[in-house]
């Protein structure tokens, strides 16, 4: 089964109030086994215009991600989040098809 992802891209206007967000989400992701795989850090920007914070979540199933994000517990979470972030969200499904150096 393909695992599921969140792939967001962020402008956080309020650092200190975004932390309570933070400390929120954390019950969420737990309970749906969410794993970071990337939350900020360096990057580059070669094509687009992305925001300036890029976080990619990794779940143990697509339908994982999709009932994380409309859980009682993420939606605590996102309430706190509001006037202090821009987020751009795509949940995805994992590819498990063949790859270049499979080929």
């Amino acid at each position: 089964m393909a695992r599921g992802y969140w792939v967001a891209f962020a402008d956080i206007s309020d650092p200190e109030g975004y932390k309570a967000y933070i400390a929120e989400n954390a019950k969420a992701f737990r309970k749906y086994g969410g794993r970071f795989l990337t939350r900020g850090g360096k990057y580059e920007a070669p094509e687009g215009k992305p925001r300036s914070r890029t976080v990619v979540i990794e779940f143990p199933t697509y339908t994982a991600a999709l009932e994380c994000y409309r859980s009682p517990e993420y939606a605590k979470a996102l309430a706190l989040r509001e006037g202090k972030s821009v987020m751009d969200l795509s949940i995805v499904e994992g590819y498990e098809g063949p790859q270049p150096t499979n080929q």
